[in-house]
């Protein structure tokens, strides 16, 4: 029986009913009883008759057919959202099964547990049977994303995007956005490590001419700026990209005009012009031309 069910885990099978009671109808295919509940099914389903599903055991060791039919397969790969971790074996991913996760072993997972994912991360994997007959996670390798991915182009040039890590590697990060684009994020465009799964805000720095994706989760220079920098931007833009104010004003000038401290004023101006938004010449508070 261990060979046949070798052959029917994991995959969709045609097997006919033979029995039922009030939940489940009890399918038979090679010598093997699957039990189908009868709440997937819009109608009976008389003994006899043939029915097509995807085989599994369920999370109580008995062998089920149902007909949603998850996208991840043997050879077949989708996203899946992780529901549970356990650090002595791994992460259940549900992949759309009746009472079934599937676990994605620990040794699959990397070395470091701070970049595991955590629930609610989503993983792209297949399925694999082992010499027990039972069905693991398999995360999708680099072949498989650079399969899937599309070329992106100049356009992506500075765009936002969201995009999920699949691959962590000392040298960065890779991910794939929604767009189904590859992306890579150097360590120096980040403050942490992301999560292997982790979904990411992320924006484009560059585009290779292969078509993945340079991006950074650091924000623009004029998101990062502090409030009172802000305040400062948005009076520029109110006077027509100019103002008679300096870090040479006197504190009481600023504190007039501005309501913060001269040192406030200063580090604010300081870090425009870090930023390269403002510049300061003849006394005077200069907007930078933006692109």
């Amino acid at each position: 029986m261990e060979n046949e069910l070798k052959d029917l885990i994991g995959r969709v099978i045609t097997a006919v009913a033979t029995d039922e009671n009030d939940e489940f109808y009890f399918m038979q295919q090679k010598g093997l009883t699957f039990r189908l509940a009868k709440d997937e099914l819009e109608q009976p389903v008389k003994i006899g008759t043939a029915v097509t599903g995807f085989a599994y055991e369920n999370a109580e060791h008995e062998l089920q057919l149902t007909k949603k039919v998850p996208q991840s397969g043997l050879n077949q790969y989708a996203f899946g959202e992780v529901v549970n971790v356990r650090r002595n074996l791994g992460v259940f991913v549900d992949i759309g099964l009746p009472n079934k996760d599937i676990v994605v072993s620990l040794d699959d997972l990397p070395e470091v547990t701070k970049i595991w994912p955590k629930k609610g991360d989503r993983l792209m994997i297949g399925l694999k049977i082992d010499n027990k007959n039972r069905l693991w996670g398999e995360l999708a390798s680099e072949e498989i994303f650079r399969g899937l991915a599309a070329k992106a182009d100049q356009k992506m040039q500075n765009k936002d995007v969201e995009a999920t890590a699949y691959r962590m590697k000392i040298a960065g990060t890779h991910v794939l956005t929604d767009d189904y684009y590859l992306g890579f994020i150097h360590p120096s465009e980040r403050d942490d490590e992301p999560r292997l799964g982790q979904k990411l805000q992320a924006r484009v720095i560059g585009v290779r001419p292969d078509g993945i994706l340079n991006l950074s989760l650091r924000p623009r220079a004029y998101e990062a700026i502090s409030d009172d920098a802000q305040m400062i931007l948005a009076a520029l833009k109110h006077q027509n990209g100019e103002l008679g104010y300096t870090d040479k004003s006197t504190p009481d000038e600023i504190k007039a005009f501005f309501g913060i401290s001269k040192g406030q004023f200063k580090r604010a101006v300081g870090h425009l012009m870090k930023a390269g938004l403002v510049r300061q010449a003849d006394g005077r508070l200069i907007l930078n031309q933006q692109d």
